[in-house]
């Protein structure tokens, strides 16, 4: 029976790592309807950019600062249960913003949206190590695609749904989130027979750190690095895909869709770099794909508000691709960090990227009201330049070779 189990606990299971990246993607696209949602509710109801950059902040900062209890408590007591449940709680935002004209009702909307993604996200990122065996990095990419890819599509509701429909067309998302609701069901039974188990086996997951034996100052040091890599990329990117919009609008002349259409190309690239980035962090080493995304994306980064149209194009390609390479990265290093705690990691980590994007948010939209769209995008073309920290990260070794 030991041999067996151990034996399994290295094999990767394909279906449930699918099953819960599309998971992921459903509820991702929940949260993407809401920056998708700017354009529509500035012009229907005639908000200011601080008042979308507050809904922008009640949604994450909620699920923020409630990412890493739900990662802490499912540590100490998994609960394979709370997956559907979530979902259930996003269904609920979704249908009341569709169909309501008041701000502070659109407000509480999103509460019940950052609640349902509080739970999803650390206990998918802990189904995900379950069903990863040895392929850690290749089973988080997975997930994080399947994430990444949801948030892609907000664009793409905006400029085919969204501005056909106007506020209602978020409903239809409503068909996607019921499908999303009976397969995480299914995933619940799966996560809940592993559980038992590995009780039997009184054998609990365990995950090897690629890590040098660190003190508890190092690990500090190396946490406190990291999250600050993830602050500069998640206010970076929170500037793009909720703000960009109106600077391509009001700087370059194009039309909504179009605009929108820029953005998801953004996005779509940041998909293909987040799945390459796991498999190339088991071969090269966590750190080495962290510089990676740090070191080649810079210059564009900070020469993207200078450019005409077309090469701001294919700079967005450049930049997606490259600073979303380390995205699921940053999570499996912060594991490594502090192996013991798994779900507590993937709490914080996602938990903290989340809410930078929020405090983000809040800024650039209250900036953007104050200063004009043009100084606000030059002074976010410099905060990529923070990433370099990345340098003085603890070496890991690649897990190819350990």
């Amino acid at each position: 029976m030991n041999k067996q189990m151990t034996h399994s606990h290295n094999n990767p299971v394909f279906p449930i790592m699918i099953a819960i990246a599309i998971a992921h993607l459903i509820n991702d696209t929940m949260q993407a309807v809401i920056p998708a949602m700017f354009p529509i509710l500035k012009s229907e109801l005639g908000l200011t950019f601080t008042q979308i950059g507050l809904i922008s902040f009640v949604l994450n900062m909620f699920a923020s600062a409630l990412q890493p209890v739900v990662g802490y408590v499912s540590d100490k007591k998994p609960m394979p249960y709370a997956l559907p449940i979530g979902m259930i709680s996003s269904f609920i935002g979704i249908a009341i913003l569709a169909f309501t004209a008041q701000y502070w009702v659109i407000l509480v909307a999103v509460l019940f949206l950052g609640f349902g993604s509080a739970i999803f996200h650390p206990e998918g990122s802990r189904v995900s190590f379950m069903a990863a065996g040895s392929k850690r990095g290749l089973a988080q990419s997975i997930y994080q695609v399947g994430g990444n890819s949801g948030q892609a599509l907000a664009p793409l509701i905006s400029a085919y749904i969204l501005d056909i429909f106007g506020q209602r067309g978020a409903a239809f998302v409503l068909i996607a989130t019921t499908f999303g609701i009976l397969l995480l069901s299914k995933i619940a039974k799966w996560y809940k027979k592993q559980l038992e188990q590995e009780r039997l086996a009184k054998k609990k997951r365990t995950l090897v750190s690629s890590l040098p034996p660190l003190t508890k100052k190092q690990v500090g040091i190396a946490l406190t690095l990291l999250f600050t890599i993830i602050f500069a990329r998640s206010f970076y990117t929170t500037n793009i895909t909720s703000f960009y919009v109106f600077y391509l609008m009001d700087h370059y002349d194009v039309s909504l869709r179009l605009g929108q259409i820029l953005i998801f190309t953004f996005m779509a690239f940041g998909v293909v770099g987040t799945f390459f980035g796991g498999s190339l962090s088991d071969r090269i080493g966590r750190k080495n794909v962290i510089l990676l995304s740090v070191v080649v994306p810079m210059p564009f980064c900070l020469a993207l508000p200078y450019v005409p149209l077309w090469t701001a194009t294919i700079f967005l390609v450049i930049i997606g691709t490259l600073i979303m390479i380390s995205f699921s990265v940053t999570v499996v290093y912060a594991q490594e960090l502090v192996p013991t705690k798994i779900g507590t990691m993937a709490g914080l980590t996602t938990g903290f990227a989340f809410g930078m994007g929020a405090i983000g948010a809040m800024v650039i939209g209250v900036l953007m009201d104050h200063k004009g769209i043009d100084f606000t995008m030059v002074v976010v073309s410099l905060l990529p330049l923070l990433l370099l920290v990345a340098f003085f990260l603890p070496k890991d070794t690649p897990a190819s070779a350990l």
